[in-house]
């Protein structure tokens, strides 16, 4: 849902900025250092060891890549000797400070979490998966409602004039929580480009559509005018972070941007409208508000599993309902207006 990705991409740019803190308490620990250290050199922590962490003179893994050692539903997620050397003492450095009664700490930005199926932070990935199971219930059934249930024009286009904006936004939307779940499934720089990338690309046509939908802009002229400058500047600030360099500060001042002139645009628009659902859309502008505070509020996962970040991906679950069911409301009450006109 629209106005819930707006504060995902704000609390992700300013996350992001400490995410690119690679000196975490955790990891400038000596203790955990050394550990990386050991364990990299003997491929061994205690008695485990890994076969990935087994080098020839060229320093070449003896044993071929370790992800290809393991079952196919892993090998893509290409864990080498040091991923796995950093999570494991991670692990093991966790349990000392617990024993000592020290709480969780960060390493290289990140909070500890347990693994599930090789999977780096499962409830995310669920949560994430769960949202793209949302807009893909909404999208269709937005689908639905357009060309099985209203009236069609007699070439059999919708009423809607912002039909085909919707679809575009449904599909960017699916894209985007699908590399969402990718990426905290396993973080490289990959999927962390892709993740980035889809995100901003939804953000800056989630901007295109608030200013056509809230100005009520009809003429395909205007709405060239309109589209073309953000989607300009959108494809070269991801060509920047993508083929440049991905500068996190610049990317947070982008995406703040367009948060707040997103947020401004429907917030005027649902104050003045006189939409039948307008309601739908200030619970969703309003709990978006109060959800980002569980990213304010930043804690570590309770039992390595569950943190305000993942919390925080519950929450846009049902508000992505809502959303979808304004866009539907908003398609019938467009299409009632126009069928009026024509009569």
């Amino acid at each position: 849902m629209m106005v819930t990705r707006y504060w995902i991409a704000f609390i992700v740019v300013l996350s992001c900025l400490l995410g690119v803190l690679d000196a975490s308490a955790g990891d400038a620990d000596p203790r955990y250092r050394a550990c990386v250290k050991k364990c990299e050199e003997t491929g061994c922590i205690g008695q485990k060891c890994f076969p990935q962490c087994k080098f020839s003179s060229e320093g070449v893994s003896i044993e071929g890549p370790w992800y290809m050692q393991e079952p196919l539903y892993l090998r893509w997620k290409q864990w080498d000797c040091q991923s796995d050397c950093r999570y494991y003492c991670m692990l093991d450095r966790e349990e000392e400070r617990e024993e000592s009664g020290n709480g969780p700490v960060k390493y290289h930005g990140k909070w500890p979490f347990k693994r599930v199926y090789g999977i780096q932070e499962p409830l995310s990935v669920a949560f994430s998966a769960l949202n793209l199971a949302m807009h893909f219930h909404g999208w269709l059934s937005f689908f639905i409602l357009l060309y099985y249930k209203l009236p069609l024009k007699q070439d059999k286009k919708a009423y809607y004039e912002y039909a085909s904006l919707w679809h575009i936004y449904g599909l960017l939307s699916l894209n985007s929580w699908f590399w969402s779940a990718v990426f905290h499934s396993r973080d490289v720089d990959l999927t962390e480009k892709l993740d980035y990338s889809s995100a901003v690309a939804l953000l800056g046509y989630s901007l295109i559509l608030a200013i056509l939908r809230s100005f009520n802009v009809r003429n395909e002229a205007a709405r060239v005018m309109v589209t073309a400058p953000l989607l300009a500047f959108v494809t070269t600030h991801i060509l920047y972070l993508n083929f440049y360099t991905l500068d996190y500060g610049w990317n947070m001042k982008v995406c703040v941007v367009m948060v707040v002139a997103q947020l401004l645009l429907w917030a005027i628009w649902a104050g003045v409208t006189h939409h039948p659902s307008r309601w739908k859309l200030w619970v969703v502008v309003v709990a978006g508000a109060l959800a980002m505070l569980l990213e304010i509020y930043d804690f570590p996962p309770y039992q390595g599993f569950l943190d305000a970040h993942a919390l925080w991906h519950a929450t846009t679950i049902p508000l992505t309902y809502i959303w979808w069911s304004f866009i539907r409301d908003d398609a019938e009450f467009l299409s009632s207006n126009l069928l009026k006109k024509t009569k």
